[in-house]
């Protein structure tokens, strides 16, 4: 009978031993397993707003940061761009950027926070490319009618100095504007546009 009693209590203490240990081994395996699904430092960071030094930004001059690992354009326009964009109403495709391809702010004439910065995601609406700037307007090989802006090489698409697609080229939709914010005078803040508290 103690025997019998002794490897009960054998049974018991190897059962709760294999439990425990058993526990403990999934936890060490699921552990990493969740871990490996979170984002990793770097995708945090691709996602994450980037601040943009602009004070060294010229008139007429362009610049390019990347965010969401695709290139976002800033130029700022001089007093000719301003008026080319105006020139240019009736010969774009969205005219009143009325397709949803920049936030409510930006829904305006020179589709921007100020009129003289443009911030656009330079690519491409047609097959994602990347077009040229070319400010200065160059009818040739382009389109008579064009004032200067971006052109695509792949299939010419044509966009003017506010990013919007002239009439009867491939690409559908104006260049994206991204959301954005002034941090100051001389920096931005691109990917995010909230309202501090």
């Amino acid at each position: 009978m103690a025997e019998k009693e002794m490897d009960q209590g054998k049974r018991r203490f190897l059962v709760a031993a294999t439990s425990v240990a058993g526990g403990v081994a999934s936890g060490a395996v699921a552990v990493p397993f969740v871990a490996s699904m979170l984002p990793s430092e770097r995708a945090k960071a691709a996602g994450a707003p980037v601040e943009v030094d602009i004070s060294k930004l010229a008139p007429g001059e362009q610049m390019t940061v990347e965010w969401r690992g695709k290139p976002v354009w800033i130029v700022r326009r001089t007093q000719e761009m301003l008026d080319a964009v105006r020139k240019t109403d009736d010969k774009v495709a969205d005219p009143d950027s009325k397709k949803p391809m920049q936030p409510a702010y930006a829904k305006n004439e020179f589709r921007s926070l100020k009129p003289d910065y443009l911030v656009v995601v330079g690519i491409c609406t047609h097959l994602g490319c990347s077009p040229v700037g070319k400010f200065k307007a160059e009818p040739e090989p382009f389109d008579s009618n064009w004032q200067g802006g971006f052109y695509c090489p792949c299939h010419g698409s044509l966009f003017d100095l506010a990013g919007r697609v002239y009439k009867n080229k491939p690409a559908p939709d104006n260049l994206v504007v991204p959301p954005y914010k002034y941090l100051s005078d001389t920096r931005l803040l691109i990917g995010d546009d909230s309202k501090g508290a």
